[in-house]
């Protein structure tokens, strides 16, 4: 890999930095301001709907996340073997890597649906279920896209919020550095995931050997190929028919780790699901490790409080998986770079400590209010996707979908649109066409005459002719600002067509096609907030007025 290309600063719209800070440093601002990372407020990390400001939500942990990327990136910054490898001094790199680490933590969870990852699995099965039982309805949606539905992922999400969902007045969303796009990237596999691939080799009696860590799940929508392939391509992550990891993703992914494995320890226990001694106990298990130990040691301190307990033992326990994950990055960056290192840097222990902390997660996971409040959490999903799905795609009536379709954010939908405008734009007109055409052709049948249909007609027509003209200036621009920066003249010109083409042809949710109109689907319910999905599901099934 080449660190040149690997801490790229361009962006897939160009631009030219506008004040002291570096590209980098404005990734930050643009992610702090934008609404995305603020609804993380309210979306759950372990407790769903909880009303403790104790415990963490997506928001919280995403600034702890944030903090231990800073960390690493310092660490980093100050490696001698980095410093030769990226050609760049320490004081070079500190104005790069911490920044830079920052940002992908701050964003790791950016796509999360509501209720957590309980909430994406509700909408996996969903849309298995829906796939099956109406095949011919959506017998037109690819392999691909279909997997968008039945194998969703929240990092998939997250890359398409970024991109995308953030919408201004183009398709271009935040319009991030591509090394801050590249190392957001957990899963960079737009094919088949590992867990399938396994399974069809195990029918035929063949051993599943290319395990690759970065096809554990379906991490690029169909929606954002287009964009991965220029991210893979400006950051060199390609590798024969591999498109590989980020490096400093895996430093992002360790951080995230750390992060919840230790406040969900810290969380349970506040919580009341279990008590010190409890937490005590296990680490006595395992005394013969050093920092088991330590942590024994300080939750055993009969001179010390419960509060100050806890939390020392949650230092120690970062401060040693934090070490554990940094060295396992610097002694194997050179098997990161050529895909050949496969795990979890802090999963890279023969100590196990991960397993030891993690069993504490496993432990609230089992507990009755979590499994209520996910009992309630499925209810909500699965209670608004079959609202959407059913009145917008297999009513008959149209009057449902247009009010159903009324209650999606506008932006959500505007962002469809603005991705696919010259389609959408071509199909509306191709639609009214067709369809005033058929209509002309039952008079002519009956020998009759109607002037305001040919009317109507002739003004498509002339529509259709405008935008043919329009459309390649449109295009030829568009394309050129991926390549280059525009003139002011430039952008003021693609500005004022994209606001003819717009007012002229009005495209609205109903011109999407059929994957794009399941995206907006998603995509709005994806975006809500815990209590915003209670009350909408509330309201649209009658239970509350306002």
């Amino acid at each position: 890999m080449d660190w040149t290309k690997l801490l790229s600063s361009e962006r897939i719209r160009r631009s030219t930095p506008t004040d002291r800070r570096n590209a980098f440093e404005s990734d930050y601002g643009r992610i702090i301001y934008s609404p995305a990372l603020r609804r993380m407020h309210d979306k759950t990390q372990v407790f769903p709907l909880t009303t403790d400001d104790n415990i963490h939500s997506r928001l919280t942990h995403s600034n702890e996340v944030m903090s231990l990327g800073y960390t690493f990136g310092i660490k980093l910054s100050e490696s001698e073997k980095f410093q030769r490898i990226t050609g760049k001094t320490e004081s070079e790199l500190f104005r790069i890597i911490p920044i830079l680490l920052q940002n992908i933590c701050l964003v790791h969870d950016i796509g999360n649906s509501p209720f957590g990852h309980f909430g994406e699995t509700i909408i996996c099965n969903y849309f298995k279920e829906l796939f099956e039982k109406e095949k011919e309805y959506f017998s037109a949606l690819t392999p691909h896209q279909k997997s968008d539905f039945v194998h969703y992922d929240g990092n998939a999400q997250g890359l398409r919020v970024l991109t995308k969902l953030q919408i201004l007045n183009d398709p271009f969303g935040l319009n991030l550095t591509y090394a801050t796009l590249a190392s957001s990237i957990k899963y960079p596999n737009f094919k088949k995931i590992n867990k399938l691939k396994k399974k069809e080799k195990e029918t035929i009696g063949e051993i599943f050997n290319d395990n690759f860590i970065e096809n554990n799940k379906h991490g690029i929508f169909y929606s954002e190929l287009e964009y991965f392939d220029l991210i893979v391509n400006e950051t060199g992550l390609k590798l024969g028919d591999r498109e590989l990891r980020h490096p400093l993703c895996y430093l992002m992914e360790a951080a995230d780790t750390i992060a919840y494995l230790c406040m969900d320890m810290e969380d349970g226990f506040n919580k009341g699901i279990y008590s010190l001694d409890h937490i005590a106990k296990k680490f006595r298990q395992h005394k013969e490790i050093e920092v088991c130990k330590e942590v024994y040691d300080i939750l055993t301190d009969k001179f010390q409080d419960e509060t100050y307990k806890i939390v020392s033992a949650r230092i120690k326990l970062i401060a040693y998986f934090v070490k554990i994950s940094f060295d396992n990055f610097i002694n194997n960056l050179d098997r990161i770079e050529n895909g050949t290192y496969n795990e979890e840097l802090i999963e890279d222990d023969n100590n196990n400590v991960y397993e030891i902390v993690k069993s504490f997660s496993t432990e609230i996971f089992k507990s009755r209010e979590i499994n209520n409040l996910e009992s309630t959490g499925y209810s909500v999903i699965v209670g608004l996707l079959e609202f959407y799905i059913d009145f917008i795609f297999l009513k008959k009536d149209d009057s449902f979908a247009n009010r159903t379709t009324a209650l999606i954010s506008k932006s959500i939908i505007d962002a469809a649109i603005e991705e696919n405008l010259i389609k959408t734009c071509e199909r509306k007109i191709e639609n009214i066409i067709t369809d005033l055409q058929s209509r002309q052709k039952i008079f002519q049948e009956k020998d009759n005459i109607d002037n305001k249909l040919n009317k109507n007609i002739n003004k498509a027509l002339a529509i259709q002719n405008y935008f043919s003209k329009l459309s390649p200036i449109y295009l030829e621009l568009f394309e050129k600002q991926k390549k280059q920066k525009l003139t002011a003249e430039e952008y003021k010109r693609l500005s004022k067509v994209r606001f003819k083409i717009i007012k002229n042809i009005n495209p609205c949710f109903n011109d999407l096609d059929l994957y794009y109109k399941l995206r907006v689907v998603v995509d709005f319910i994806s975006g809500m907030t815990d209590q915003y999905a209670l009350k909408h599901y509330q309201k649209i099934s009658g239970q509350r007025i306002n």
